[in-house]
């Protein structure tokens, strides 16, 4: 079976005869080409972000974009005369996304070698295929679920949250209350699983273990009264934040093993992470039990490791760990921690289960 290919995350655009018919500098009132529209309103719709990297003048081409209600569906678009790699690569960077799912269309063939040159994972595409990406693998998710079809509306939100921030005057502490944030950890139900699955199969920076588990594999644990399958959701006053993490817990009785963790790098500096991990610690500090975490590094991950060696992990010896034999996957290790009770978090208000009992939701 050959194997699935890298799911595109955001799609960058030229404009003159590739969006539009003709150049914008010689005929103000262009044209869109046939099914371009309708070819980004789906794209958007299953979750795949729109940008711009155009050598044009900036005002002239938003105008245009504006007016023929475009302008909407692009985030941080490039649209000036520098080289277009760079603007392609500068779109990845500010949306943290890796240049493996970012892909380029163009109609000049000079355009798509320059950028495969200096960016040489970006996928590249001629204009003329524009009307075929919906029926490409590479821009066709298994699931679009409730958060792949906001995507764009939820990055747009963290836009005008970066832009309060870089206005504010005081420690990020005090910023991070201003927002009104709320963490939802739950016990995932059968509507969570395709957003599970999804998550583990978009996150690279924040997965600790990069494993990707399917729709059936998440079924099947959900199942098992042995596995806790964990969301969690974040919002703010500027709106929802949607399904930023997942976490897979297997219990054991003198143990808790944490088979994955996963979060979306859009909350890294909410603290999201580390809100998380101490949740889980001082649970498993209730419950009289040591955690044992599987961690995978990885050239993409590091911000991860720092997490769980922050919270307190580390490559302890303890019986423990010995008993649940080998690691499955090449190059997983296994982290230790002997549980302590932790305090809750002082910038958001947190949701979540008792894993001690059966009990209701309790509030931090």
């Amino acid at each position: 079976m050959a194997e699935k290919p890298t799911l595109v995350k955001c799609l960058v655009w030229d404009l003159d005869n590739t969006v539009w018919d003709g150049t914008l500098l010689e005929d103000s009132n262009v044209e869109l080409f046939p099914g371009i529209l309708d070819t980004i309103v789906e794209l958007d719709s299953r979750g795949v972000l729109h940008s711009v990297s155009s050598k044009n003048d900036h005002d002239l081409a938003w105008k245009r974009l504006e007016e023929l209600g475009l302008a909407e569906y692009f985030v941080h678009p490039q649209i000036g005369w520098g080289r277009k790699s760079d603007a392609v690569k500068l779109i990845a960077e500010r949306l943290n996304f890796a240049e493996k799912t970012i892909a380029f269309i163009d109609d000049l063939p000079t355009e798509r070698a320059e950028v495969t040159f200096h960016a040489p994972e970006v996928r590249c595409y001629p204009a003329d295929r524009a009307g075929e990406l919906t029926g490409l693998p590479e821009f066709s998710p298994e699931t679009v679920t409730v958060d792949s079809r906001r995507r764009r509306e939820m990055y747009q939100a963290s836009f005008r949250r970066d832009a309060e921030k870089d206005n504010f005057n005081g420690p990020d502490e005090e910023f991070l209350r201003t927002l009104d944030l709320v963490m939802e950890i739950k016990r995932a139900d059968e509507e969570d699983i395709s957003r599970v699955e999804e998550l583990t199969l978009r996150t690279s920076q924040m997965n600790a273990t990069g494993v990707h588990y399917s729709d059936a594999a998440l079924r099947a644990l959900l199942a098992d009264p042995d596995h806790e399958v964990l969301t969690v959701n974040l919002a703010d006053r500027f709106g929802p934040h949607g399904a930023v993490g997942v976490l897979l817990l297997e219990r054991h009785a003198e143990l808790w093993h944490l088979k994955l963790l996963a979060t979306s790098c859009r909350v890294v500096t909410f603290g999201a992470g580390a809100v998380i991990l101490n949740w889980l610690i001082d649970q498993a500090a209730q419950a009289g039990v040591h955690l044992v975490a599987d961690f995978k590094r990885t050239d993409r991950n590091r911000m991860m490791d720092i997490a769980y060696r922050f919270a307190g992990f580390a490559d302890d010896p303890c019986a423990c760990v010995a008993a649940l034999g080998e690691p499955v996957g090449e190059g997983v290790q296994r982290l230790h921690l002997v549980a302590d009770r932790r305090e809750g978090p002082t910038t958001m208000r947190l949701t979540s289960p008792d894993l001690t009992t059966a009990g209701e939701d309790a509030v931090a």
